[in-house]
């Protein structure tokens, strides 16, 4: 089947035993079980609920996995696959991730005994140079939040694949519809479901893909023992909200180039930051890797310019968290997403205070380049 068919018809798609073209909400924390010390396919719902096994089918399906897990946020997704690893061990790390995963890494799990050197993924050399003999495993992000630079996926796998390392990769700005990375060579590829999955900002849930079997066992041993499942109400909402990703997704990419196109022609903007920009070395690697350059993009303002006067001046798109909605949504990453970084180590990897990200909506392209035609005018 073709991508936006599996959409609709992948993983569980009815309900076997009435038809139902939407898989029921199983709303059950256990299950009755006819034979003692059997093997029950439900048994309790923190190991498996039919509803969150549609979706586990359905996003193993996209990514082309041997198997899915759903979680309660992306952020529960990220910390069971790092319970892969162990004391003394050491990863790779993307430096421009999310401040909610660096937060993890560096107030949690380090407190476990892992440690984490970050780099810059684009630079296959100082990936290289990071490697030490407890490398367990390389995370990155790509495109990264907030800075949408894009690595090199099949030359990144194989360098860690050399090294027997793992090639972890969140996936949430691109999507599947976008960017496949088990099919680069990825090992496991994790997302916040929140964002474009999910799609209408009603549900905060992440999910986790591998293409390993053995990977696969001992994450779902994790989700088991961790416990930090996606309910089932959120895991029908979800399934849900995948199933239009297509034709959103072309939707938010419409009106980001748009947006880009308006950005490249305001005076107080000094730098955008988008996949699709010509000419980048960024542009180059997501042309190779991507089928598309994704609903988000980040400017900064020129120096002295104030970026919570502009946010705060405008009216359609919203000041807030998250992105990947069906509203437009902004937010200033040194003071929001990313508040958590230190700020020298913000600036040292590009994330200057007059940075600005904006998930760019559904809303009639008029209307979006209105408001933010106003905003600037306020500054």
């Amino acid at each position: 089947m073709k991508f936006d068919t599996t959409l609709i018809h992948g993983g569980v798609s009815e309900d076997k035993d009435t038809g139902a073209v939407s898989v029921p909400i199983y709303q059950s924390s256990t299950f009755h079980q006819h034979v003692l010390g059997g093997e029950p396919k439900w048994e309790y719902a923190r190991t498996g609920n039919p509803t969150r096994n549609a979706v586990e089918q359905l996003i193993a399906d996209l990514e082309g996995g041997v198997a899915g897990f759903a979680f309660a946020s992306g952020s529960a997704a990220i910390h069971t696959v790092l319970s892969l690893f162990s004391q003394g061990d050491h990863l790779v790390v993307g430096n421009d991730v999310y401040g909610g995963t660096f937060r993890l890494l560096n107030q949690v799990m380090v407190r476990q005994g892992l440690t984490f050197t970050a780099v810059d993924t684009r630079d296959l050399d100082a990936v290289a140079a990071a490697i030490q003999d407890n490398t367990k495993a390389l995370y990155l992000e790509t495109p990264t939040n907030p800075l949408l630079h894009v690595s090199d996926l099949k030359a990144l796998s194989s360098l860690a694949k050399k090294h027997d390392l793992l090639t972890i990769v969140d996936n949430t700005f691109a999507t599947p519809y976008n960017q496949r990375p088990l099919e680069l060579g990825a090992d496991i590829v994790v997302h916040s479901a929140s964002k474009y999955l999910g799609g209408h900002s009603d549900l905060v849930a992440g999910l986790a893909v591998t293409n390993n079997t053995d990977l696969a066992e001992r994450i779902g041993f994790l989700q088991n023992a961790i416990g930090a499942i996606l309910g089932p109400q959120d895991s029908w909402l979800l399934q849900r909200g995948i199933k239009t990703l297509g034709v959103r997704m072309r939707a938010h990419e419409a009106n980001t180039q748009a947006v880009f196109h308006y950005l490249e022609k305001q005076t107080k903007v000094a730098k955008i930051y988008y996949p699709g920009q010509p000419g980048t070395e960024d542009y180059a690697t997501a042309k190779a890797q991507m089928d598309g350059f994704g609903g988000m993009i980040s400017f900064e303002l020129q120096a002295g310019l104030d970026a919570k006067t502009f946010v705060e001046s405008l009216k359609l798109v919203a000041l807030a968290e998250s992105l990947g909605s069906l509203e437009s949504l902004i937010e200033v990453p040194a003071v929001m997403t990313h508040g958590s970084i230190p700020r020298e180590i913000r600036l040292a990897n590009g994330i200057q205070d007059e940075l600005i990200r904006l998930s760019v909506g559904l809303e009639d392209i008029t209307d979006l380049i209105a408001d933010l035609d106003q905003a600037f005018a306020a500054l």
